[in-house]
């Protein structure tokens, strides 16, 4: 079916073009100044000491867990309300997920339930920025130090965003970006961790390159992978890089409009635009469907209209490919299962117009209505 108004579409200018054009006029297609630049530039924007870009968020994720010594036998608390590749990456290195409950507003790893889920076996914790919204990272980082756990900051989805006037990405023991043709800013493919230890940084390198070490191409100090970041993607991503002001200045303004083109649909439960302490990165724009209403219909009333919508998480622990996990361990998840079946993703991107918002809100209304809308008000979820 032909969607004239997608779900994302990435925002290249001439810039970017040029830049990733001048790679091509040079010998330095990999590990050349750009990769170097760009990874500069990212230390530099989230005040941290090294960046070192990889081939992907789930490939910083995998190599996060390696450098901090997360592997067999331990267990690594995450929430369930997540990507797959959170689970998938703890599992790559024999560990345990282990599920823990979302805060109902942030749809962040809540505190409270993590506290619960740690054993003598608990080794770490993940904790996602959530669409761009920053968790709650004093109360868990506080719980990682009482507890001597590792804490990684799944920033994927959140560059740019703020608590208490810090960048999210700079909190934790390590962070995690990515730069996914979705995400705020792209590489095509690609992703960067974050971390301060220079010992960290050296073996982060050492990892995404095969496990290279010293001056020989062809010595291999440990086992390694394949995780590299071209000088094309990186000149793409320090290209972006350096114009995200504006970029998140255009998703905010978008997000703000949605907000209020849509806030007249009864039962609709919308994002919040502004949260205490907290400045958000808007990654997804993601409703919540008035209870009852059947998100399937609702999607397919979307895109006979040409408007493309997405469904954003399915809970991991309910996923057929991580059952042996939920059956070993598995706490109280009744709002993640309450409240996923009910999010849907509405366009987003840099560009969109006004124009295309008024015609998302619009079929949306009109797809709730045929759907079965029950009765009531629209409800913002932070009042």
């Amino acid at each position: 079916m032909n969607l004239s108004i997608p779900l994302s579409a990435p925002d290249i200018t001439q810039a970017e073009i040029d830049a990733v054009t001048a790679v091509l006029r040079t010998p330095h297609l990999c590990f050349g100044p750009e990769l170097a630049a760009f990874e500069s530039a990212l230390a530099r924007y989230h005040s941290v000491d090294y960046a070192v870009a990889v081939s992907s968020g789930s490939a910083g994720l995998h190599l996060a867990l390696i450098a901090l010594g997360v592997g067999e036998s331990d267990e690594v608390i995450i929430p369930s309300f997540a990507f797959v590749a959170l689970a998938n990456t703890v599992r790559q290195v024999r560990a345990q997920p282990v599920f823990a409950e979302i805060d109902p507003v942030t749809l962040n790893l809540d505190p409270s339930s993590v506290e619960r889920a740690i054993t003598p076996r608990t080794r770490a914790i993940i904790v996602v920025h959530t669409f761009g919204v920053p968790a709650q990272i004093d109360a868990l980082t506080s719980i990682s130090l009482r507890h001597s756990l590792v804490l990684i900051e799944d920033a994927c989805e959140a560059i740019g965003a703020e608590f208490d006037g810090g960048r999210v990405g700079g909190f934790g023991d390590i962070a995690v970006l990515g730069f996914y043709p979705n995400k705020q800013i792209t590489t095509g493919e690609g992703g960067a961790v974050l971390c301060r230890d220079p010992g960290q940084a050296d073996r982060l390198r050492r990892l995404r390159n095969q496990g290279r070490g010293g001056a020989n191409w062809l010595d291999h100090i440990e086992q390694g992978f394949n995780y590299r970041l071209s000088d094309l993607a990186c000149a793409l991503g320090r290209v972006q890089l350096e114009r995200i002001d504006s970029i998140l200045s255009l998703r905010a303004q978008a997000a703000a409009r949605y907000n209020v083109l849509l806030s007249g649909i009864p039962e609709l439960e919308l994002p919040p635009v502004e949260l205490p302490r907290r400045k958000l990165s808007w990654f997804v724009y993601v409703v919540r469907l008035p209870e009852g209403v059947n998100r399937e219909l609702v999607q397919s009333a979307m895109a006979r209209d040409g408007v493309a919508s997405g469904r954003y998480f399915a809970p991991l622990h309910r996923q057929p490919a991580l059952r042996s996990d939920v059956t070993r361990r598995l706490i109280d998840l009744c709002f993640t299962e309450q409240i996923a079946p009910r999010m849907l993703a509405l366009p987003f991107f840099n560009r969109i117009s006004e124009g295309e918002q008024e015609k998302v809100a619009a079929s949306l209304k009109s797809a709730i209505q045929a759907a079965g809308m029950p009765q009531g008000h629209a409800n913002n979820i932070h009042q």
